[in-house]
């Protein structure tokens, strides 16, 4: 069985993020995504999320290309994850290229180009520029 990793927050779950989860899953037969979570997001990324860990775990479960979610708790767990869970690919977007290259003594590190057009960004901006224009 081959099993692939991915990381990442998956707050608002777009296309774009729903592309990098069917890219992952068609590299192997098991895919694990490491899930951001709430206190990781904001003690070490700086990141707000709309949703909360739990909501966003529940959302990827439901997904058919994820088998499991774990919670990512800080940057050092990924070498611990790969030997836990025998990784044997390490996948990101583009926007983390060579940035992981250090796990390629541990497995296949491949890195997908992001989806045009979409970022939870963007949609955070979107969903924000509709509230200020609006009535309610």
């Amino acid at each position: 069985m081959v099993r692939v990793i991915t990381y990442g927050t998956y707050d608002l779950l777009h296309y774009g993020h729903i592309n990098l989860l069917k890219r992952a899953k068609a590299l192997g037969d098991y895919l694990i995504v490491a899930l951001s979570t709430d206190e990781f997001n904001k003690n070490m990324k700086n990141k707000v999320c709309v949703q909360n860990f739990q909501e966003r775990k529940t959302i990827l479960e439901s997904l058919r290309y994820v088998d499991l979610v774990i919670p990512e708790n800080n940057w050092e767990q990924k070498i611990s994850d790969i030997q836990l869970y025998h990784v044997d690919i390490f996948c990101m977007g583009s926007d983390w290229n060579n940035k992981f290259d250090f796990l390629k003594d541990y497995c296949k590190v491949i890195y997908f180009p992001r989806t045009d057009g979409i970022s939870t960004t963007q949609r955070k901006g979107e969903v924000i520029q509709m509230f200020k224009t609006s009535n309610v």
